[in-house]
C-alpha cells in the first residue's frame, strides 16, 4: 500500500565553477514546473555539506505516472537542458512512497503551505 504519493530523486554533481549557473536554470524554471506541471507537488534543491559538488534535487508527485507523463514531453527536455549543462553526472531513482510520519506542528504547516 501506498500513500498515493511519489518521490523523484536527483543525484548529480556540479562543479563547483558551474553552481552559481546550476542556480540561476534552477531559478528560472522552478515556478513553471511547480505551477504548470499537472501532478507536481513540491521540489527542492540540495547541496551536500561534505562535498560541495554534490547535489540532490528532490520532487514530489501526485504519482509516478504524472512524472513520468511529464519526462516524456519536450517541455520537460527543454526545462532541464539549462539545469543538464551545469551537470558532470546524474542519476534517477523513482519512488512510491510507502509511510510518512510527520510531527503535529510540521504536518499542519505542511498542509498550510500547499493550499497556499
Amino acid at each position: 500500500m501506498t500513500t498515493g504519493v511519489a518521490r523523484v530523486v536527483f543525484l548529480v554533481t556540479v562543479p563547483q565553477s558551474r553552481a552559481e549557473d546550476f542556480l540561476a536554470a534552477y531559478e528560472l524554471i522552478r515556478h513553471e514546473v511547480a505551477d504548470g506541471v499537472p501532478g507536481h507537488l513540491v521540489d527542492q534543491v540540495c547541496r551536500s555539506e561534505d562535498d560541495p559538488e554534490q547535489w540532490l534535487i528532490t520532487s514530489e508527485w501526485r504519482s509516478l505516472e504524472h512524472f513520468r507523463a511529464w519526462e516524456q514531453t519536450d517541455g520537460h527536455r527543454e526545462l532541464a537542458a539549462p539545469l543538464r549543462a551545469c551537470m558532470t553526472g546524474a542519476r534517477s531513482l523513482k519512488f512510491d512512497v510507502v509511510r510518512e510520519t510527520r510531527g503535529r506542528s510540521l504536518a499542519t504547516h505542511h498542509l498550510t503551505t500547499r493550499q497556499e
